[in-house]
């Protein structure tokens, strides 16, 4: 089953929500056109602070709407945009795309996949105990699996609309399994 998009979503200031729009425009190499965290060099506050010249791998924030059913069973009410993504899918297994996955988003965008979203603790102020939702630790291995989305680099813009099909192409072998970034 090919995927699809569910919602577009972009804000000029930072909040940590963004509010859905009928279409979104990637930009090759900077983002979502209009959207705070657009640019060639890290863009999110906190990082931005100590990591300022970085390249910015964090260009588009990406969650599977799966994720909105998961945390509803859990008594959490989200949807789309609220959780600062700024496409939000389905039917694309998100979470489980090597690094360098390249998503094709409707007629021409291309976006690269560079990493796992790091959820951080403002999380809880938009839903008290939502963090410890969005990631488990595994009970044998110790490790943390995140669940909150990835980031993507646009590597050919374009249009971008709810309903527009996604068509995942894997990288080369051999597959590097997402990092935070």
């Amino acid at each position: 089953m090919a995927g699809q998009v569910a919602a577009v979503s972009r804000n000029e200031t930072y909040s940590f929500s963004k509010p859905n729009r009928d279409s979104v425009t990637l930009l090759t190499g900077l983002g979502v056109e209009g959207d705070v965290h657009a640019g060639e060099t890290i863009r999110h506050q906190f990082r931005m602070t100590y990591e300022p010249d970085l390249p910015n791998l964090r260009q588009v924030h990406l969650m599977h709407e799966e994720l909105f059913d998961e945390l509803a069973l859990k008594g959490f009410v989200v949807a789309a945009g609220q959780l600062g993504e700024n496409i939000t899918t389905r039917h694309v297994d998100l979470l489980g795309l090597p690094t360098g996955a390249l998503l094709h988003l409707g007629e021409q965008a291309v976006l690269e996949v560079t990493g796992l979203r790091n959820p951080c603790a403002k999380i809880n102020d938009f839903r008290k105990g939502l963090l410890g939702e969005v990631f488990e630790m595994d009970p044998v291995s110790g490790e943390f699996t995140f669940k909150s989305g990835v980031m993507a680099v646009v590597r050919h813009g374009g249009t971008v609309r709810p309903d527009d099909p996604i068509q995942v192409e894997l990288p080369p072998l051999p597959h590097h399994p997402l990092e935070r970034v």
